[in-house]
Parts: C-alpha cells; sequence; structure tokens
C-alpha cells in the first residue's frame, strides 16, 4: 500500500514546485528504487494533461558506466540529451540510491571527465531555466541506503524526510508559501548591502556582490525540501579561510575536514582530514572549479541534524554553505564549471556583518524579520 505521505509530497512537486500544466513536456528521471514517488508524480501529471516521459535508472548502470566507458564514451555528449534540453518544460529528477558507495572505488579523474562533457548540457539547462522557459526541481525519495548514511533506521529516516518537507503539515503548500514568504522578507533587507563578511571559531570569509548580483529564495521550487537563500559573489572577491564543520559529501565520496583559503576569489589552498585527493581531483577539474559559484544560508528549521545527503544539509538552520564551481546565472554569477559543490559549516558562536553593520548574530537576524 502506498504511504500516504509519498501521496502528499507527489502533489506538492506537481502543483507548488512545477506547476505541471496542460501540455507540458515532462521528464521524471530517477533510479528504480523511487518508484512510489515516480509513479505518483506520473498519475498526477496525466491528469494535468501533461506528456510525461520517465527515464528511470539503477545504481548497476552508472558504476558499469565510469567502469567500462572508454575515455571517448566518457567525453561523449549525446544528440539525444541536447535534444532533449531544447524541448523538455519541466524535469523532475528523484533520487533514490539503494547503494551511496556505488563509485566510492571510481578512479575521480573519469568521474571528472564525464562532467566536463556535460558542461554544455547544464550550461544550456540553467540557461533556459534563468529565462523562465524551463522548470526543474530535484527531489529525494527515502530508501535503506539513504538511511543507513544518515545513521538511522528507515522508518525513523523517512520520518525525517517527510518532516523536513513539511508534508505532516495540514496544509503542505500553504507551509512553503509561508516559508517562501519569511525568506523574500530576509532578501529584501539583505539587497541594500554590498560587502559581506561571515566570522565564526571556524571561518573568517568576505565577499563583495553588486547591483549585478541577487539574493536567490529557494522555497521549494529547484530543491524539494528546501530552505535557503544565497547568492552568487563577484568572481574575485572572496577572501580569507574557511573549515567546513561538516564532511563535504561528492559523488559518493565523503571528504573530511576541508580547509579552503580563498584568495582574489580563488581557492589557493585546499587540506582534507580524509580523501585530500578526491578534493584535489576536483578542483582541478577545469579552470572555473576553484572560484565560487554560491554562498547560502540554510533556513529550514525542520532540518536540524546532518544526513550526509546534500538536499538536506545544506538548507540546515543555522549554518551556511560555500559552493565552489558553477554560479547559478539567475544569481546574476558568472563562472563557469563543470562541477557544483557545496561545503557546509555552522553558524554556531558566529556573526555576520554587511557593509560592516552586524545583520546576524546569536543564531538570529538583527534586523526586523
Amino acid at each position: 500500500m502506498i504511504d500516504q505521505r509519498t501521496r502528499k509530497m507527489a502533489k506538492i512537486l506537481v502543483d507548488y514546485s512545477l506547476k505541471i500544466q496542460k501540455n507540458d513536456l515532462f521528464i521524471i528521471a530517477g533510479n528504480i528504487a523511487g518508484r512510489p514517488l515516480i509513479t505518483e508524480v506520473y498519475n498526477l501529471a496525466l491528469k494535468k494533461g501533461a506528456h510525461p516521459t520517465v527515464k528511470v535508472t539503477w545504481d548497476e548502470l552508472s558504476y558499469s558506466f565510469y567502469k567500462n566507458a572508454s575515455d571517448h564514451q566518457l567525453q561523449y555528449l549525446s544528440p539525444l540529451l541536447k535534444n532533449e534540453v531544447e524541448k523538455v518544460d519541466a524535469y523532475l529528477t528523484i533520487w533514490a540510491e539503494e547503494n551511496t558507495r556505488n563509485q566510492s572505488t571510481i578512479d575521480p579523474s573519469r568521474q571528472s571527465l564525464h562532467q566536463k562533457s556535460l558542461l554544455p548540457f547544464y550550461r544550456r539547462f540553467f540557461k533556459r531555466s534563468s529565462e523562465g522557459e524551463l522548470r526543474w526541481c530535484g527531489t529525494l525519495f527515502p530508501t535503506s541506503s539513504l538511511a543507513q548514511e544518515a545513521d538511522l533506521p528507515l522508518q525513523e529516516y523517512e520520518d525525517f524526510v517527510y518532516h523536513a518537507a513539511k508534508v505532516n503539515n495540514p496544509d503542505p503548500i500553504a507551509a512553503w508559501k509561508k516559508q517562501s514568504a519569511f525568506q523574500a522578507r530576509l532578501i529584501k533587507q539583505l539587497t541594500v548591502y554590498q560587502k559581506f563578511r561571515i566570522q565564526t571559531p571556524h571561518a573568517d570569509i568576505t565577499f563583495m556582490v553588486d547591483e549585478s548580483r541577487k539574493w536567490i529564495n529557494c522555497d521549494g521550487k529547484e530543491n524539494f525540501p528546501d530552505g535557503e537563500i544565497f547568492i552568487s559573489p563577484l568572481k574575485k572577491s572572496v577572501e580569507g579561510k574557511v573549515f567546513f564543520t561538516y564532511p563535504a559529501v561528492f559523488k559518493g565520496r565523503e571528504v573530511h575536514g576541508v580547509e579552503l583559503t580563498f584568495k582574489e576569489g580563488k581557492v589557493v589552498k585546499a587540506t582534507a582530514q580524509k580523501n585530500e585527493p578526491f578534493l584535489h581531483s576536483m578542483l582541478d577539474t577545469d579552470k572555473g572549479a576553484r572560484y565560487v559559484g554560491e554562498i547560502a544560508l540554510g533556513m529550514n528549521e525542520d532540518i536540524s541534524r546532518f544526513t550526509r545527503n546534500i538536499l538536506f544539509d545544506e538548507k540546515i538552520g543555522g549554518t551556511f554553505h560555500i559552493a565552489v564551481g558553477k554560479a547559478m546565472e539567475e544569481a546574476g554569477g558568472k563562472n563557469e564549471s563543470a562541477i557544483h559543490w557545496d561545503m557546509i559549516s555552522t553558524l554556531e558562536e558566529g556573526k555576520i556583518t554587511a557593509d560592516g553593520q552586524t545583520i546576524y548574530s546569536n543564531g538570529e537576524f538583527t534586523f526586523k524579520k
């Protein structure tokens, strides 16, 4: 029997996140373990009069690809993908890994090579998104493997996921609209500032923005669940050092104790207590990988624990994160890269100043919300 929370989540995705409409060309892509949510979304899309297409994969396929593909195959960009990104109206990705360590033995250079091949696809994807031509969202269906990563039994992990998604609320969509309005009020106040400084026992970072940059309200439209606000800093403005208090997880690899030093916007020194070679391999993916694409504040108070999944972890209330690599065009960012890697640190005992004025201290914004 279908979990009613899955059915409610599908409705939020279709009606709120993606606003599926009649005649939309709608791609639903996901791991086969997410079949219950895929099915519910598919059924609702049909009722809307859309044209849903399902693209299903499973862990063994991605392992086989990276293990057996030639360099030519790793670098090949299918014309089918090129056509897809031009035609699709809405795109939903459902992560539902059955083995989160599926690629742990793969040479990182092979992953990096394939990421580079996808750059034209993602460039066009996010260009169409920034121009309002393409709606997209990424979400998660709870599996035993993901529950293990979070150090939780599956039932408790399901409870965590649906609580973070506000599914248990009597009117989940109204709850997300309330979250959106709260974040919009914060953004309105942040927009007047240009120079920011984040100071904690683990970080001292400064960055600049100008009228070409825009704070983005992440309120459940492109990630679900959501709850963050972010901006793309001016490319050469980031200065300072940050130690990320949470493990940095990327492509199935867990990198502990990451510390980055920035000078004129670029990572000039990078160390890690575990998996440092992987960190350096990703930072050397291309010329843009060592620059900052995003700086963000986690705003979802319904997410209070680390789960080794960036969908949730970057939204933890009372944290900030820095993403190296690709900037989001919707925020005015110009940096291009085949990677976008979010790394998270706590704001506990920290403060944020803007143009010399304290705007965040003791876990709270100091201006009127």
